[in-house]
């Protein structure tokens, strides 16, 4: 099924007498809007609401749980060990962006190691920072394994954009991501990835 969806461009401020300018846009999923929420699981939900509160700097919103069946409804409708205990899940927000939830989980035979980059599955989040080199030293002040130092790009799509990696308490991936002047693509193009500091561009 194909859907038209309409959207006003915000390529020029509008005024009242401005005309809109619609967009019709083929295909894809109807009325999709943006992603809502990333959800990932630890080990601890306690230490993972305190690190990205108290450090990282996100806003902590409501909690839920726990949630268990008898029957197959777990394993239905969220593909894990039908006895399977999600203890408890909690929804924080980290300033200009998607929101965060995440899940504590007791089940049979769960994987306890993070996965490398490398793994399927494998995989990552980024922060965008105005300033690289304040991130990365405040992160070090409270004692967060960065791992190596920033890398910069000179050329290619990401030219102009710096990142570092670095790791939560318990191990997960994240990233810290800056590119105050743009991108290099973004000479060749109109189109935008989405950006924090422009997320109506």
């Amino acid at each position: 099924m194909t859907n038209n969806i309409a959207q006003p461009s915000r390529a020029a401020d509008l005024g009242e007498d401005d005309t809109v300018v619609m967009t019709a846009k083929l295909g894809g999923l109807p009325g999709m809007r943006g992603i809502d929420h990333i959800g990932f699981t630890v080990p601890n939900l306690d230490e993972a609401v305190a690190f990205f509160v108290d450090v990282i700097g996100c806003e902590a919103f409501y909690e839920l749980g726990p949630f268990q069946s008898n029957d197959n409804w777990m394993r239905t409708h969220l593909n894990v060990d039908p006895r399977a205990v999600m203890r408890r899940l909690r929804f924080l927000r980290c300033a200009n962006g998607s929101n965060f939830e995440i899940f504590e989980y007791e089940a049979a035979r769960q994987r306890r190691e993070q996965p490398q980059n490398s793994d399927v599955g494998g995989h990552h989040l980024a922060l965008y920072v105005d300033d690289m080199d304040a991130a990365v030293a405040y992160l070090q002040a409270r004692g967060v394994h960065i791992q190596g130092e920033p890398t910069f790009r000179t050329t290619g799509p990401s030219a102009g954009q710096s990142w570092v990696y670095f790791l939560t308490p318990w191990g997960m991936q994240m990233e810290l991501v800056s590119y105050p002047g743009g991108k290099g693509y973004e000479r060749d193009t109109d189109r935008r990835l989405w950006h924090p500091v422009f997320p109506d561009r």
